[in-house]
């Protein structure tokens, strides 16, 4: 699994919040966001991807819907590599969280899926016929 990162945080009032490395802004201390901002901490120090190249919470219009997707790595070419759906600690990976990042998909095609809660993962390619697969090592590892 990916090692537990320091975030910055910070009290406003009574509320507490982290700090956004990408948007560079304080956001609401959720569990959601906790895992989220945790996966940012491993995509930037771990796997070594550049900060220009992640996007959070980029909105997208999925059958006459606006819906928003939690990450997206993007390739050197700017063309998207991995989509990441972050659930709380407490939320299952399932099949409807799989489902809910392949619709996005259907907008994106990005050749990796990715699910995490910062427990459990599902890590997920497109085969040479194009059906995701999910892969049994994953990225973590």
């Amino acid at each position: 699994m990916i090692p537990h990162y320091e975030l910055r945080t910070r009290f406003e009032g009574e509320q507490a919040m982290v700090w956004d490395q990408i948007r560079k802004k304080w956001l609401v201390w959720q569990p959601e966001e906790i895992v989220r901002q945790q996966l940012i901490c491993f995509l930037v120090q771990e796997k070594n991807i550049s900060a220009s190249l992640i996007g959070v919470e980029k909105e997208i219009i999925y059958n006459d819907q606006r819906k928003r997707f939690d990450l997206i790595v993007f390739n050197r070419e700017a063309k998207p590599f991995i989509v990441i759906e972050c659930k709380a600690p407490e939320v299952p990976i399932s099949k409807k969280a799989l489902e809910q990042v392949a619709r996005y998909n259907t907008i994106l095609d990005a050749p990796h899926l990715l699910l995490f809660n910062g427990h459990q993962w599902a890590f997920l390619s497109k085969n040479s016929e194009g059906i995701f697969q999910l892969q049994p090592k994953g990225w973590f590892e």
